[in-house]
């Protein structure tokens, strides 16, 4: 087992000597749209004075909130997706999990699924009452007559934080598409900027050593650049694996690499995703790579 930790610029703060925390349950909302050339994603950048991930481009995300298990949210949620279940690694929907992703979308992206039409600013006004609360946000809901569509966020990939890392997270994804009039825009406090663009656009940009993208991010680009519309990229999501992706730390060439699930240096035999098996660390990129025979 590598003993060897990440280096600055790595996203990652990666030390297998360290006793392996228990990962916290959080939820990333992938947002999408139909554009000229295709198919677009919203990025956001994170803060660089953040102490996870700093600097890396993301989707809007964080950890679920112990206020998003409040059954005062009751009347103002519609059912959760039905993949929900198999992702939640539960018997129930956890719709915590979904509620938590629309949260962070609202913080993050000022981007918010409900019934019937909201406009950019009004999702501003509706983020402006979240930053009061909770509380302010579920009144401004009700005051508009509007519930938050859990049911259009469709649930695609489960990934765990590497045990090796300091701070570790049960991540699920969800995948959506962005209801008309809502154009998004970051917080400029955990988000420093933001964009659409389609993927093969941000990868690009990765490939120019332009951005920083963590492995679950560029897998996730990797797989809806191969959708030419938004409804391609759900109808993939309805049946994509939802087994969790836990990558392991292990010293590689001169260098430390990050396996998945299927690579012969993972305790995980069987492959859970499609692609490349191990992310290695080069320059401070993580680059995906198939290991050398």
């Amino acid at each position: 087992m590598t003993s060897r930790p990440g280096p600055p610029g790595s996203l990652l703060n990666l030390d297998a000597s360290r006793p392996p925390v228990e990962p916290l349950d959080a939820a990333t909302l992938v947002l999408l749209r139909d554009g000229s050339d295709g198919i677009e994603v919203f990025c956001v950048e994170r803060n660089r004075k953040s102490r996870f991930m700093s600097g890396a481009l993301v989707f809007p995300g964080g950890r679920v909130e112990p206020g998003d298990r409040d059954p005062a949210w009751d009347p103002l949620l519609l059912a959760p997706h039905a993949r929900t279940v198999a992702i939640s690694g539960s018997t129930g929907p956890r719709r915590d999990l979904a509620l938590a992703a629309c949260r962070e979308s609202l913080e993050e992206a000022a981007i918010l699924p409900v019934t019937g039409v909201l406009t950019h600013n009004e999702a501003l006004e509706l983020r402006a009452a979240l930053a009061s609360g909770v509380d302010a946000l579920r009144a401004a809901l009700t005051t508009r007559g509007l519930s938050v569509d859990l049911g259009s966020l469709v649930p695609f990939a489960r990934w765990v934080t590497p045990a090796a890392e300091a701070r570790r997270f049960d991540t699920r994804f969800f995948m959506m598409r962005t209801p008309l009039g809502q154009d998004g825009a970051h917080d400029e406090y955990e988000t420093m900027s933001s964009f659409w663009a389609t993927p093969r656009e941000v990868l690009a940009r990765w490939e120019a050593r332009a951005v920083q993208l963590a492995p679950p991010t560029h897998h996730t680009l990797l797989r809806l650049s191969r959708s030419g519309t938004v409804d391609e990229a759900l109808a993939l999501a309805q049946t994509a694996p939802l087994d969790p992706v836990c990558p392991a730390l292990v010293n590689y060439d001169g260098t430390i690499a990050l396996t998945l699930p299927g690579d012969p240096d993972h305790p995980q035999a069987v492959r859970v995703i499609e692609s490349h098996t191990r992310y290695v660390l080069r320059d401070e990129q993580w680059r995906p790579e198939e290991p050398r025979p």
